[in-house]
């Protein structure tokens, strides 16, 4: 059996190449060849094409044919156009945005997408709404349009965000960062209560995977995936500092105005949960977290704080002026609690409104109910 990776030298992909290796396949990798991974064993090819554009893909593939590809990479609109030719079964993997609402929560009533979302939530209408959003839509209609027409068996994957060591530009650092330049506290919006998904890159290997190993099961559809364990934005923030061997108090802020940590969200823009649900992939092919969120988490930590990812020039700058911005933040903020903690209240016990008799029969209980 042979199998072909495109990409292959992410954060998922080495586990993807090595899974298909442990399953019997002799499997290749294609991709651009600007990055390597020495987690990828040597006898495993190397095909070098790019896989954004038509003929440069059909160029690189030849006459070769595979019983599996995996597409984690590339255009994948142009991708399951070329692979028709090269196998019967293709697993592409792609993301959130084409769901109608990722970055602009006021086009959906109510405001804000449905939680959890699932994979039947509307999409991206036009590429003048969302432009990236409508291509993505437009990449998953054309893997399904080749399953309908019997090209080969088609299943795609909606990613979430992807955690684990070797990112390009990894959320935690920005955590981590803060804790090595001494910082105690961080801002995070709606005081650190909004939902995103996310996935330990191992775990969402184990969901590729398992669309390798149930065609029958997943052929023709559409999943989305991520851990089964989520965290909220302010209890991901607080592993990542355990995990330091420190603490970050919360300092939480309306969303419009949590502005450091909107380079902790995608889209850097609106502060709105994003909560894939992922009953689908759990029902049909029985996936499960096969290493814990909190233990993938920390071995994210672990591995960046041994291998420092090399940020953008304008990484150290950002963060600077974040600490002036949270620093003022966090004095408005205790302004704020302190004239919020004289206002005058009424408190009191709950009682639930049920009846609870002490004799039988009687109409009234001890407190009238």
């Amino acid at each position: 059996m042979k199998a072909l990776v495109i990409g292959g030298t992410g954060p998922t992909g080495p586990h993807i190449v090595n899974g298909l290796i442990e399953r019997g396949y002799e499997t290749a990798i294609l991709h651009r060849g600007t990055h390597d991974s020495d987690l990828i064993p040597q006898h495993v090819e190397r095909i070098i094409g790019d896989p954004h554009f038509r003929e440069t893909l059909s160029e690189a593939l030849g006459d070769r044919r595979f019983d599996v590809i995996v597409a984690t990479y590339g255009r994948i609109r142009y991708v399951a156009e070329i692979v028709a030719e090269h196998t019967d079964r293709l697993i592409t993997v792609g993301g959130s945005p084409g769901y109608r609402g990722t970055r602009q929560p006021d086009l959906l009533f109510p405001w804000g997408l449905q939680v959890p979302l699932p994979e039947t939530a509307p999409q991206v209408e036009t590429e003048e709404e969302f432009r990236f959003g409508y291509l993505a839509r437009v990449s998953e209609k054309t893997v399904m349009a080749q399953h309908d027409a019997s090209a080969y068996i088609a299943t795609h994957l909606r990613y979430p965000l992807i955690y684990g060591p070797r990112q390009l530009v990894p959320m935690e650092w920005r955590v981590m960062r803060r804790i090595m330049d001494g910082r105690t506290f961080i801002v995070l919006p709606d005081d650190g209560h909004i939902l995103f998904s996310r996935g330990y890159a191992v775990n969402m290997a184990h969901a590729v995977l398992l669309a390798v190993d149930k065609p029958d099961a997943s052929g023709g559809k559409i999943y989305n995936t991520a851990d089964v364990h989520q965290f909220t934005l302010g209890q991901w923030a607080e592993v990542v500092a355990h995990a330091m061997g420190a603490e970050l108090t919360c300092v939480g802020i309306p969303g419009d105005y949590a502005y450091p940590a909107r380079e902790l969200v995608i889209g850097r823009t609106e502060m709105h949960h994003q909560l894939f649900d992922i009953h689908a992939i759990r029902a049909d092919l029985g996936y499960t977290d096969i290493v814990q969120p909190s233990e993938g988490l920390a071995e994210t930590v672990r591995w960046y704080r041994d291998n420092p990812p090399n940020m953008p020039e304008e990484f150290e700058a950002d963060l600077r002026a974040h600490y002036k911005t949270e620093d003022e933040l966090a004095e408005l903020d205790r302004a704020y609690r302190a004239r919020l903690a004289a206002v005058q209240h009424v408190s009191r016990p709950y009682r639930h409104p049920y009846a609870h008799p002490k004799k039988p029969n009687e109409k009234q209980d001890h407190r009238k109910r």
